[in-house]
């Protein structure tokens, strides 16, 4: 691809670290304006600085309603437009169900259900207004595979692809693709909680992926035909036997 973004605006959220700073990577490098979205508010400038012109900081916490709301014109105001909307941020949590903690789960839940349905629904209106948009979600093949090891994460995901599933057929007709990349294993900081032993198997043979192949994966999906929606697109490392 040779600047198959040029002349777009992409905003994506959890962009200060892992997959969703990969991404941004990718997108600028193919020519886009990018907006980072993160609370890390030193973090993001740093990587801004790093990053270039057509890259800008936008400090949001997503589990704040209020700042929720505010996002779509912060972005507008900082890229002059948005046509691609990346609702990537997310928690983990794996482990025993009957070990596991419901107010940590609350949060995880908060993050990655109902603040990434509020932050798509703030920029909706934006992009069924110009007709034509990308919204695009970092889901997980725990959404299509229920995982035993992460029950509360994967039902997590699994709400995930019921609303990608719903919303792409309303908004199809307004010209507004969704779809959603279900990583496996990816090496960030999500997978923090991975007991030593695992995590070191893991590594050794060959089951995690790194975040810029997750990311490449996204350019594919958004540098699709107009007319041809990736609805759901499943990569995993080729040792995770899923």
């Amino acid at each position: 691809m040779a600047q198959a973004m040029k002349g777009k605006v992409a905003a994506v959220t959890g962009a200060a670290s892992g997959i969703g700073l990969a991404c941004a990577r990718a997108l600028l490098a193919e020519g886009a304006k990018v907006v980072l979205v993160d609370r890390a508010h030193d973090r993001l400038e740093r990587l801004c600085a790093e990053l270039g012109p057509d890259a800008f900081p936008l400090v949001v916490d997503l589990l704040q309603p209020g700042e929720v709301k505010t996002m779509l014109p912060r972005i507008l105001q900082l890229a002059g437009g948005l046509h691609i909307f990346h609702a990537n941020a997310g928690a983990y949590i794996g482990g025993d169900v009957t070990e596991g903690d419901p107010d940590a789960w609350d949060r995880m839940l908060n993050l990655n259900v109902n603040a990434a349905f509020r932050s798509v629904h703030a920029v909706i209106p934006h992009m069924v207004a110009q007709k034509t948009g990308d919204i695009l979600f970092t889901s997980s093949v725990a959404g299509v595979v229920p995982v035993v090891w992460e029950p509360v994460y994967t039902a997590s995901k699994f709400a995930v692809q019921a609303f990608v599933h719903t919303t792409r057929r309303q908004l199809a007709k307004h010209g507004v693709r969704v779809g959603a990349v279900l990583p496996g294993p990816v090496v960030t900081a999500l997978l923090d909680d991975w007991p030593k032993a695992k995590m070191d198997e893991a590594l050794a043979n060959g089951s995690l992926m790194q975040p810029n192949e997750v990311a490449e994966a996204v350019l594919f999906m958004l540098t699709r035909p107009r007319n041809v929606t990736i609805r759901d697109l499943v990569i995993l490392p080729n040792s995770v036997d899923l």
